[in-house]
């Protein structure tokens, strides 16, 4: 009598997969909405233009941007652009009627002067920062103040600040400051919600790495597997993947900020003993065997 034959496999619906299409969907839906959300969110704040000062007629307007915000060096570039408005000026604003000296606060490295008659260009100035440290990264915060006075032919005149950011990589709170014909602004530095939770990323990341080594060395070190060169290359190439991945870090952090304390440097560290501890128990194991087979 012929054996019966396996009853052949159940095949698996395609509907099971539905479920779990629709969350990963969804999922995604989600994630995208909260992207767009937090990347308009942060193109508003860039755009945004905090003004100060004199609403006057003849005035002298200044349009200060931030170009580059350097936290090693504690400095702060702006971009700065004046229009002399009214009597003050000519030509539309384009030159001033008189020479025009702008007095900066004393964090801002230099007064800015303009010929009369001449045609104005931008400037670039340096301004100081205070606060804050760069070892604080991604958390670090900067402030500074901001203030422009200004004189034509001798005399001063009003001035009206307005300010903007264009360093993506920061984001900036400004306080208007009262204070007569002058414009004075205080202003705060924080690193931007991208870069902060780009880093908070890697950090994850970076511990989720450290987790994976370690699961497998214990397995590799209770199972007795011997020397496993696949498993040996994956750890080494993490180990030193782990470092190029954290050099990707925007803003180039120095080393010992918070991102290396709090991942960083624990990773690398767990990593290179699970690294040490399975090449050892492997050899061990591998030197037990081969005394077996010749006895």
């Amino acid at each position: 009598m012929a054996p019966p034959s396996d009853a052949p496999r159940p095949r698996r619906s395609g509907s099971s997969l539905l479920p779990v299409l629709l969350a990963i969907a969804v999922l995604i839906v989600v994630a995208v909405c909260v992207g767009s959300w937090l990347q308009f969110s942060e193109r508003e704040a860039a755009d945004t233009v905090h003004t100060v000062g004199s609403s006057a007629a003849d005035r002298v307007d200044v349009e200060a941007a931030v170009q580059r915000v350097d936290a090693a060096a504690r400095e702060m570039v702006l971009r700065v652009w004046v229009t002399p408005r009214g009597s003050l000026g000519e030509a539309g604003g384009a030159a001033p009627a008189a020479d025009l000296t702008l007095q900066t606060s004393g964090a801002t490295l230099g007064d800015l002067e303009f010929p009369a008659h001449e045609r104005l260009a931008t400037r670039d100035v340096q301004v100081a920062l205070s606060g804050g440290s760069i070892s604080d990264y991604p958390f670090d915060t900067y402030e500074t103040d901001i203030a422009f006075r200004a004189q034509l032919g001798g005399e001063q005149v009003p001035v009206r600040l307005m300010f903007s950011n264009n360093d993506t990589l920061f984001s900036v709170t400004a306080t208007p400051v009262p204070s007569g014909q002058e414009a004075v602004m205080r202003v705060g530095l924080s690193r931007s919600g991208s870069l902060l939770g780009f880093v908070l990323f890697m950090m994850v990341v970076m511990w989720a790495l450290a987790a994976s080594v370690l699961i497998a060395a214990w397995y590799l070190t209770t199972h007795g597997t011997g020397l496993v060169w696949p498993a040996l290359a994956w750890m080494a190439a993490t180990l030193f993947a782990l470092s190029a991945f954290r050099n990707t870090a925007p803003g180039t952090p120095p080393i010992g900020c918070v991102l290396d304390w709090f991942a960083f440097l624990w990773a690398e560290t767990v990593i290179a003993l699970c690294l040490i501890a399975v090449v050892l128990t492997s050899v061990r194991t591998a030197l037990r065997e081969t005394a077996d087979r010749t006895e």
